[in-house]
């Protein structure tokens, strides 16, 4: 029997609900048996710009997903040591028994091929895409094996929440609860 599993990695600086909508979308829409939130350690495309610290991240991201079935918190990149590329993740996750899909949204699709050792990336996944349910389907990148995951449409970005945090405004229900108390405790994103 083969494992289909899905894995969305990101900064999650800080994690939202467009991030946990991909995930469960992804999973229903493509019958995954399970998707990764892979939490990145030192990603060498924003290298110096990631706020929190990796390990309150990830903690953000535990708490989201408690209790949610088939979601699970990946420490492999955080673990891992030096900046933090896909296909190293895709490596330490690759097994004959297993069927492996990057989830992206469809503008990280568009630039993919910037990405390290995309030959060897492209070979081992396939992307599954996020696109709006409302909008047309997104279109794959050349070459590469593709499916097309619709989600509703929700107009939420972790820049635009670290700014809200700054200026003291509210983000509860936009960041799940339980990781809002984290970002919280540890008073991340603040103006302070």
């Amino acid at each position: 029997m083969v494992e289909r599993l899905g894995i969305l990695g990101g900064t999650f600086d800080p994690v939202h609900v467009g991030h946990l909508a991909a995930a469960t979308s992804a999973r229903h829409h493509l019958g995954l048996a399970r998707v990764l939130l892979v939490v990145a350690g030192d990603p060498w495309q924003k290298h110096g710009e990631v706020v929190a610290p990796a390990e309150a991240r990830y903690e953000m991201v535990v708490a989201a997903i408690d209790e949610v079935d088939g979601l699970e918190a990946s420490r492999l990149e955080i673990d891992r040591p030096g900046l933090t590329y896909t296909i190293d993740t895709i490596d330490e996750l690759r097994a004959p028994d297993r069927e492996l899909f990057l989830i992206v949204g469809a503008d990280v699709a568009a630039r993919i091929d910037t990405w390290r050792c995309v030959d060897r990336l492209r070979d081992a996944v396939t992307l599954a895409i996020v696109g709006r349910e409302d909008a047309p389907a997104p279109v794959p990148p050349p070459g590469w094996r593709a499916v097309a995951v619709p989600m509703p449409r929700i107009d939420v970005s972790s820049t635009g929440l670290r700014q809200r945090i700054a200026a003291g405004a509210p983000v509860d229900f936009l960041i799940p609860l339980p990781a809002v108390r984290v970002l919280r405790a540890h008073d991340l994103y603040t103006a302070r």
